[in-house]
Order: C-alpha cells, then sequence, then structure tokens
C-alpha cells in the first residue's frame, strides 16, 4: 500500500500495541475474536487509537469529520437540540465529542437564540480528546465552559437530548463469512510472528444472526453487536428524551446488499483509506458501516421510539442549514464562498449528504421532530 511512513516513535507505539494484541492471543489460546482485537486497537488505554496522544482528526490527522470541515454543521444541529430542549430536558449528552468542535458550535447557536442547556455532559473515555476538546471549547465559548462536565460512562437516568456524531461506526464489530460448511467467524491469530486472520465456526448468536440474513455462500460481513448492546444501555439509562446519531451507514436491505459481499470495514490512516486493519494497529482508524435497521430493532428492544431516519442532507437542510448560510450575504464572496463549499461537502449525495444518516430515537417524547418533517425514510428501516 503507498501510505505514509510513521515516525520512528509512531512505530515503536505501534510495536508495543502488536506486542500487546499477541501477548492477548497467546493468553486466549491462539485466538481472538476480531471485535476483541478491534476494542484493543482502538480502546486499549494508554496505547489504542483513540486512547493515546496522537493527532486523530483534521488536516493533520487521519479523517475529518462534519464538525471539523464547518461549524455550520453543529449549528444546524443547535435548531434540533433547540427543539428537545424547549420541552423541558434541559441537559445534552454528546458521546464521543472528539475535538469538541461540535459541543462549540452547538453552544454558540443555542446561546445565539436563547436556548442555552443548562448543563452539557460530553461521554468520553480517550483522556487525550477530553483534553483537546477542553481546550477547544476554552477557546471558542469560554464563557459556557462551566456548564460542560465530561463523564467515563452513560449516567444511570439522563433528561435531554444524546447526540454521537460518527461514533457507532466506532464500536467493535464481529466478522463472520458464509462457506459450504457453514457460518465462521473472523479472528486474529499469529502466524510467523505477524498478526492475520483466523476463521472458527460461528458461535450460536452470530450463526444464527447470518443465518437470519440468508447471506450466500462467500459472502464476508460485519454484525455490531457492540453498537446493538450500547444502545439498549442508552434506552435504560435515557428516562426521558432524545437520541439523535448521525453516521455512515444502510438499512439492513442495502447494508447486506450482494454487490457488498466482502462487507464495509474499513481503516483510515493519514486520510488515505483502505481495508487492512493489521497494518500499523494503534496508529489508525478501524471502523465499519453501521446497519441502522439494527440499531432500530435494538432501541425498539429497549422501549424506544424511532422519531426520524433520513440522510444527513435533508436532516441538516431540515434543521435550516440554507438559513445559517445566508447570514454571511453572498455578495461577500470572500467570506461566503468557502462556506459556501463547506455546506456543499455536508449535503452533497457525492460527498457526505447521502452514505451518512441521521436516525432519532425517542423516550416519552411525543415527537415528531422537524428536521425529519420532509423526507422521512423510517419505513425503509
Amino acid at each position: 500500500m503507498d501510505l505514509p511512513e510513521p515516525s520512528p516513535e509512531a512505530r515503536q507505539h505501534s510495536e508495543r500495541v502488536a506486542a500487546r494484541v499477541r501477548d492477548e492471543i497467546a493468553a486466549a489460546g491462539g485466538w481472538l475474536p476480531f471485535s476483541r482485537y478491534m476494542e484493543l486497537v482502538l480502546y486499549a488505554p494508554g496505547l489504542g487509537y483513540y486512547s493515546a496522544g496522537a493527532r486523530k482528526l483534521g488536516r493533520d490527522g487521519d479523517f475529518t469529520t462534519a464538525p471539523e470541515i464547518s461549524p455550520l454543521f453543529g449549528a444546524a444541529l443547535a435548531h434540533a437540540a433547540a427543539e428537545v430542549l424547549a420541552t423541558g430536558c434541559d441537559a445534552i449528552l454528546e458521546v464521543g465529542a472528539g475535538s469538541g468542535a461540535l459541543a462549540a458550535a452547538m453552544l454558540a447557536e443555542l446561546e445565539r437564540i436563547g436556548r442555552v442547556p443548562r448543563e452539557y455532559l460530553i461521554l468520553e473515555l480517550s483522556a487525550d480528546l477530553r483534553e483537546r476538546s477542553r481546550d477547544t471549547l476554552a477557546a471558542r465559548v469560554p464563557h459556557l465552559l462551566d456548564r460542560v462536565a465530561w463523564l467515563n460512562r452513560l449516567p444511570p437516568a439522563f433528561e435531554g437530548l444524546v447526540v454521537g456524531n460518527e461514533v457507532l461506526d466506532a464500536m467493535p464489530v464481529e466478522i463472520v463469512r458464509v462457506t459450504d460448511a457453514g457460518v465462521e467467524q473472523a479472528g486474529v491469530v499469529v502466524t510467523a510472528g505477524a498478526l492475520a486472520w483466523g476463521w472458527r465456526p460461528a458461535p450460536p448468536d452470530l450463526r444464527d444472526e447470518a443465518e437470519r440474513l440468508a447471506l450466500p455462500p462467500g459472502y464476508t460481513t460485519e454484525i455490531g453487536l457492540v453498537a446493538r448492546a450500547f444502545i439498549r444501555a442508552l434506552g435504560a439509562a435515557l428516562a426521558r428524551g432524545v437520541a439523535l446519531f448521525i453516521d455512515y451507514g444502510f438499512p439492513e436491505r442495502e447494508f447486506y446488499h450482494p454487490q457488498r459481499a466482502q462487507g464495509t470495514l474499513m481503516c483510515h490512516y493519514r486520510h488515505r483509506a483502505h481495508g487492512d486493519p493489521f497494518f500499523l494497529p494503534g496508529l489508525q482508524d478501524v471502523t465499519a458501516h453501521v446497519d441502522f435497521t439494527a440499531i432500530a430493532r435494538a432501541a425498539r428492544a429497549a422501549g424506544m421510539d424511532v422519531l426520524g431516519y433520513t440522510s444527513q442532507a435533508q436532516f441538516l437542510l431540515g434543521c435550516g442549514l440554507t438559513d445559517l448560510m445566508l447570514r454571511i450575504p453572498p455578495e461577500d464572496p470572500a467570506r461566503y464562498l468557502p462556506q459556501a463549499a463547506a455546506a456543499q461537502k455536508l449535503v452533497s449525495p457525492a460527498e457526505m449528504g447521502e452514505l451518512f444518516k441521521a436516525i432519532a430515537l425517542g423516550k416519552r417524547y411525543a415527537g415528531p421532530l422537524a428536521a425529519f418533517a420532509a423526507g422521512d425514510r423510517t419505513a425503509s428501516l
């Protein structure tokens, strides 16, 4: 692969991560489920991609998220948030705040429209990203910093709006393949000192899920059991309010389309996308697309309602993105054109507009949400 060479220090860090994985493989008897491997390389304390100190987001990182592209994204989400806050659910909980760009943009816009929440909680497992988000908020909305608190687990009970942008795709997944002999589960083994794929018969839960999907022989795909468990836990914690997630993915019938027979697993390193999860473990992001039908099913099982599901483009337009853009007059091209280019990336079907979806889940919330009034695709789930 034509990928940038890491610094000697970064390569040494990756070797420490790989050594940790090899030790755990040995302790497990020579085979580790891929979901556990993904958890280690992303979240192992002090070692994993999201737990160590390297910059992940933005121009100098490995990928760029929507809040990094433009504050328009967070300002638009603020209008969806204001609708929920107006019902008396006077708090926001952001899951995985990254650099803090989304929190800063939302709080700034909520202040502008007179709807600042009583508190803005951030659930963030990475100490490095906690510090970075704190620095971002201190720089952009310092007078609102006293309303922000960081958590390392879901609160036992929460009323308000839960927000997660590109969170579900980073949760560990199981990988299965269908053979003539049955369903197999992917694991990680050590071959000649290197990490490699290893396959064994799938346990009953994965086998039953693959058989329910009626996947043909030769089909390889991901099953996101961790994301489903997270949604169930969130359903138990959400006493009243709305959970809004934006991520790239599909409903079930598109996710498991015959043309997607090699799955959706993807790695990101220095703004290059590739498919080798064993390349420089700990230095690259490892993700999979979201099966939004499974998310909706888990939400309903946890007592939540699906309040809306649509493309990111339709959602942002429903949140008033066009009006937000017009705050800078088109007659001022030096300021307007960069903003228009950023908005185009957020909503264009060729960019993020169609691949990314928004789903809203509610608990004891009447709904509907205005952002889903046009173009709702809930029936496709």
